[in-house]
């Protein structure tokens, strides 16, 4: 009896010490948006499922790009998972800064991403990043202050509806501003949603001999017409509002019209929201050109190349943007606040249909196409962004001088005359003409 215990003993303390040898903790840099946040809270989930424990690094969007940037260019190491976009993966999985996720179990089911998404998170068919959520833009607007501005919103409106809207539901005295739109500096805030609006004015960054094209009539319409219903019907300080800045003013009530992320309906919908009862949606605005002003991201989970913790990182990848997970927040949270966006699945779930934002984000989606997104021929892939390595460098000086337009610094002459000469400059240094 003696020998048996010892034996069961010694069995236990090897059991440990071998789960001990394989738990790892994991370095997570993220970005600090409402689904980020609330994935944290349920990784004990994962923990008590894998052993493995998890060190969050959260960042405000702007600085979580540089951060990781830096990060993976120079082989830092300080993260074991990274949360970057469509922007990022194809380019840093073809130089070879990610890890292939060629290898993730039956279970997961990759091809039950939505293929919008697999095909942004790959490069020669390879993916590299998982999608946590993905995303398009669209309208979402005050019902109440639109029936008493004896309005009615079309499924498809046009930009200049959206102008004479966002006045009609400006109400100074009563701090409602007709429209919040990102005026914040950075390639993928106020530099996305400026990007994605001049398609539908007929804008593009570079025609196909890779020229800036900042000196044409469609740049110059496209942020004067911003910045005018921006100065007319937006709030003070928009040149400094980015997507949460504008989130927490629509919750508070303080705006008609919010034109941004599909994911953001589920904030404005949900309990932290002053209006969740008055909250409608609609496509994002055209000029009648044939292009939308919608984008197309997601919001993913990769490994950097060289990280000493693959297996566990593909397992919290896994768990994270899994069908599980799904159910999991359901059932905790209700299915309007799951991640959006990045399965089939969802949006055959008859649960998920009931959801009133759920059709509109999935027509979002599927409207937007990163290969053709402007009206006149362009050289490069990509909505809100050229998918070009220098691009991110580029636009985000571009995005500084706008926002200094928009904040009244400079003109909107200026501004464009400044963005053309800088973004040549660059191209020319980077070789492309």
């Amino acid at each position: 009896m003696k020998l048996r215990n010892a034996l069961v003993a010694a069995t236990a303390l090897v059991s440990v010490a071998s789960t001990a040898a394989f738990a790892e903790n994991l370095v997570i840099a993220t970005v600090n948006n409402g689904d980020m946040i609330r994935m944290q809270g349920y990784t004990d989930d994962f923990t008590s499922k894998t052993g493995h424990t998890v060190e969050w690094v959260t960042l405000e969007e702007n600085v979580l790009r540089q951060r990781v940037t830096t990060d993976i260019s120079t082989k830092g190491g300080a993260f074991d998972i990274m949360t970057i976009g469509m922007y990022e993966t194809p380019i840093w999985g073809s130089n070879g800064w990610l890890v292939a996720l060629d290898d993730l179990s039956a279970e997961y089911d990759v091809g039950d991403i939505l293929p919008a998404m697999a095909g942004g998170l790959s490069h020669d068919g390879t993916l590299y990043a998982a999608p946590f959520y993905g995303e398009s833009s669209m309208v979402m607007y005050r019902t109440d202050l639109m029936e008493k501005a004896g309005m009615q919103m079309p499924d498809a409106p046009t930009w200049e509806f959206i102008r004479d809207a966002a006045a009609a539901m400006t109400d100074r005295d009563n701090e409602i501003n007709g429209i919040c739109l990102r005026g914040k500096a950075g390639w993928g805030e106020g530099g996305a949603f400026i990007t994605a609006m001049s398609n539908s004015f007929g804008a593009r960054w570079f025609d196909e001999g890779w020229n800036a094209q900042f000196d044409t009539e469609e740049w110059a319409n496209t942020l004067n017409f911003y910045k005018g219903m921006m100065d007319a019907s937006g709030p003070p300080g928009y040149a400094t509002n980015g997507f949460n800045e504008n989130l927490s003013l629509f919750n508070q009530g303080k705006c008609g019209m919010w034109i941004d992320a599909t994911v953001a309906a589920s904030f404005v919908t949900g309990d932290d929201s002053t209006v969740a009862d008055s909250v409608g949606f609609a496509l994002a605005p055209d000029n009648g050109l044939g292009k939308r002003s919608n984008w197309l991201w997601a919001w993913a989970l990769a490994v950097p190349a060289g990280s000493q913790k693959v297996d566990a990182a593909k397992e919290f990848i896994e768990w994270a943007t899994s069908k599980d997970y799904i159910e999991l927040v359901a059932a905790n949270e209700g299915w309007a606040n799951v991640p959006p966006g990045a399965r089939t699945s969802l949006y055959e779930n008859d649960n998920y249909k009931s959801v009133p934002f759920a059709k509109m984000t999935l027509d979002s989606i599927l409207s937007a196409d990163p290969t053709d997104s402007t009206v006149q021929p362009s050289p490069y892939v990509g909505i809100q962004f050229a998918a070009i390595p220098e691009f991110a460098g580029i636009a985000t000086e571009v995005s500084q001088e706008f926002s200094a337009a928009y904040a009244g610094q400079q003109s909107v002459e200026d501004a464009l005359a400044k963005a053309q000469a800088l973004t040549n400059d660059a191209m020319e240094a980077a070789g492309y003409k």
